[in-house]
C-alpha cells in the first residue's frame, strides 16, 4: 500500500492512478485525511489517501493492523487541549507557590470574553478562587504553549514575548516579518487569536490578557485616546457624554480610559437600535440615555 498527498482528493487520485498505471476502479482507496482550508489562515491540511491494487488488498490487510498518526498543521479549535496535555506533567510537579492569583469565572459568550480583556464586567461580582501558581511557572507554561501553537505554521515570527503586565494580567507580544498577518482585515484575526488565548489563560490561571501584535494594540490606543481628549473636556464641563459608535477593541479601550478618568461617574458600554456599540458617561446611577 502506498500513501499519496495532494491539495485535493482529486489530485491525490490522479497521483495514485499514474503511479499504479491503471484505472482508478482497479484500486482500493482509503482516505486517511480530508483536505481542509483551515481557519483564519491556520490549520490548513492536504488530502492524504492510502492506495493498494485490489488484487493485493488481502495481503495488505493481514499485515496492516494499526493506524499510525501523522503529525500535521495545528487546528485552532484543538489548541486549548493540546496546550493542556503538554503541561500535565509540569502541573503535577509544581513546587510550593510564591504568589496566588484571583480567578475570573468562566465566560461562555464570545462577546463577553472579549469584553473582559478590558475589564468591562463588574469587579465586585467576581467570585474569588485562588489558583496556586508561581509566576515563573505560569510564564513558562504559557510561553511553551504559544510556541507549540505556532511551531508548525509558515509565519515568520520572532521569539514571542510573555510577561506579567500587572498582578492580574499577562502581556503577550508577537513581532517579526509576518506578525502583521495575524491582525487580519479590520482586526478579525487579532480578535480570534485573542479569544483563543484569553479563554485558555483565564480558565487555567485566572488571569486577564493584553495582546500586542505588530503594535496593533498600541496604534489603536493612541487613536482612541486622541479622539477622547475633547470628549473628556466636554464631560468636565457638562457632566455627561456619549461616544460615537466604536468597533472592535476601540470600544473597550475607550471604556477603560474613561473609567480611569472618571472613577466617580457611571461609565458603561451601550448598544443602540442598529446594534452599534458606544460608551456612555453619566452621573453615577442617574437615568441612562
Amino acid at each position: 500500500m502506498k500513501k499519496f498527498e495532494a491539495n485535493s482528493l482529486e489530485e491525490a487520485y490522479e497521483l495514485a492512478k499514474d503511479e499504479f498505471n491503471c484505472s482508478i476502479t482497479n484500486l482500493e482507496i482509503e482516505i486517511d485525511q480530508q483536505p481542509r482550508k483551515g481557519f483564519l489562515g491556520f490549520g490548513r491540511k492536504n488530502a492524504i489517501i492510502k492506495v493498494v491494487e485490489k488484487q493485493d488488498r488481502k495481503v495488505y490487510d493481514n499485515k496492516q493492523k494499526e493506524h499510525r498518526f501523522r503529525k500535521k498543521d495545528i487546528k485552532i479549535e484543538d489548541v486549548s487541549k493540546k496546550i493542556e496535555d503538554s503541561n500535565k506533567v509540569a502541573t503535577q510537579k509544581e513546587p510550593t507557590l510564591k504568589k496566588s492569583h484571583k480567578k475570573v469565572p468562566n465566560i461562555h459568550s464570545k462577546e463577553k470574553i472579549f469584553d473582559n480583556f478590558y475589564e468591562v464586567g463588574d469587579k465586585q461580582q467576581i467570585n474569588e478562587v485562588i489558583v496556586k501558581k508561581d509566576e515563573q511557572i505560569i510564564l513558562n507554561e504559557v510561553k511553551e504553549g504559544i510556541d507549540s501553537l505556532f511551531s508548525n505554521t509558515c509565519y515568520e515570527i520572532e521569539d514571542i514575548k510573555v510577561e506579567f503586565y500587572d498582578n492580574e494580567t499577562l502581556y503577550v507580544e508577537f513581532t517579526g516579518a509576518d506578525s502583521a498577518l495575524l491582525i487580519g482585515k479590520e482586526g478579525y484575526r487579532y480578535k480570534a487569536l485573542s479569544y483563543i488565548l484569553f479563554n485558555w489563560i483565564n480558565e487555567r490561571y485566572g488571569l486577564m490578557l493584553r495582546l500586542e501584535v505588530a503594535e496593533f494594540l498600541k496604534n489603536q490606543e493612541e487613536s482612541i485616546h486622541t479622539y477622547l481628549e475633547p470628549a473628556i473636556a466636554t464631560i468636565n464641563e457638562k457632566g455627561s457624554f456619549k461616544t460615537k459608535p466604536l468597533d472592535g477593541i476601540l470600544v473597550h479601550i475607550a471604556l477603560k480610559r474613561l473609567r480611569d478618568e472618571f472613577p466617580n461617574k457611571y461609565v458603561a458600554v451601550k448598544t443602540n437600535v442598529r446594534g452599534d456599540r458606544y460608551v456612555l458617561v453619566n452621573e453615577y446611577r442617574s437615568k441612562e440615555q
